[in-house]
């Protein structure tokens, strides 16, 4: 058996049990799912990665304690965060990052799309390209377009989106039409209490982990399902806790809101916080020189015109955001009075 634990998201890490082997035999059934990995898994049988995830999430690195890269080399993953705040690594940092990637010659880049934006920028800037690497795989947060974007351009692969839980296992993966398909053999998914727009809470109930499965287990997350004549996808829309709240009281999640951000170029990562009168800021770290006024203009307009707000939307340019406890960010946020 192994033991792992939670990033802490929604609640208070909790422990989680399966059988030896069976988080990477439920990992690559889930990769499977797009014919892209598939065709390179195939070519390369021990395919080696980079991983660049949040120190909390990896149950591996500590982000006090510094590690040589002997102890960050796990099989054919190479782990080589060691910082919980990605937009305060050093160019020396990132340097020893890139030298370290460069050296491992992985097939994939394993990223949390928020340090994963910081090291391609860092990467951009230096001219640096990874020949080895065929892909970029985002997961352990929501991905933001503004993210993919600045990944696929900087990095030169396509990028794409796995999705799941310590819990339960990768329940969704995103095809090579950008399509979010099922794992079907490793859980079955419902969408529960939806709301007039088909979209609703995410419940799991896991079918290969005999060690400790779960019965329609609410992972946290808005989901929304959509028929179609040969197939069924999925959208994922963001925490529910992180769902934001329109004038008129309709819920708006944080793939609503990202989805504002289609087209926007100049920022690399943004917050959007509402407070408890529905008013907003957004804070962003710019991507280069940042945002033109046409296009803060356009985004803060479509954002006012989503959220059905009297007044417009704050901006405010940051420097660095910092993550939640769990070590994630959140692009969306409803502060409440204490």
């Amino acid at each position: 058996m192994e033991l792992e634990h939670t990033s802490g998201t929604s609640e208070e890490r909790l422990p989680v049990i399966f059988g030896r082997n069976w988080w990477n035999a439920q990992e690559e059934r889930a990769l499977r799912l797009n014919s892209f990995i598939a065709g390179v898994l195939e070519e390369h049988p021990h395919a080696r990665r980079a991983t660049l995830v949040p120190p909390d999430c990896n149950g591996l690195n500590c982000p006090t304690v510094w590690m040589s890269r002997e102890q960050r080399t796990l099989g054919h993953t190479l782990y080589v965060n060691l910082a919980r705040i990605p937009f305060l690594l050093s160019d020396a940092d990132l340097e020893r990052m890139a030298t370290e990637i460069a050296d491992w010659a992985p097939q994939f880049l394993d990223l949390d799309p928020v340090h994963g934006v910081r090291f391609a920028l860092y990467c951009e800037q230096h001219g640096i390209r990874f020949p080895s690497v065929r892909f970029g795989l985002c997961s352990y947060e929501f991905v933001s377009v503004v993210h993919r974007r600045i990944l696929a351009r900087a990095l030169g692969v396509p990028v794409f989106n796995l999705y799941g839980s310590t819990e339960t296992g990768h329940l969704l993966m995103e095809n090579e039409r950008g399509e979010m398909k099922a794992s079907y053999d490793t859980a079955f998914l419902e969408i529960v209490n939806p709301d007039a727009q088909g979209i609703g809470e995410l419940v799991v109930t896991t079918l290969t982990n005999d060690y400790m499965p779960l019965l329609r287990y609410r992972i946290g997350d808005l989901a929304e399902r959509i028929e179609r004549p040969y197939a069924s996808d999925y959208v994922v829309h963001g925490r529910l806790r992180d769902a934001l709240t329109a004038g008129d009281g309709r819920r708006v999640t944080t793939w609503q809101v990202d989805q504002c951000f289609t087209g926007i170029i100049g920022i690399a990562h943004y917050e959007l916080r509402q407070d408890e009168n529905g008013d907003c800021i957004l804070r962003f770290i710019p991507d280069g020189a940042g945002p033109g006024e046409d296009q803060l203009g356009r985004l803060t307009a479509r954002l006012t015109a989503l959220l059905g707000l009297p007044r417009g939307i704050a901006t405010e340019t940051m420097a660095t955001l910092v993550p939640a406890a769990s070590g994630k960010f959140r692009l969306t946020q409803r502060i409440t009075g204490t």
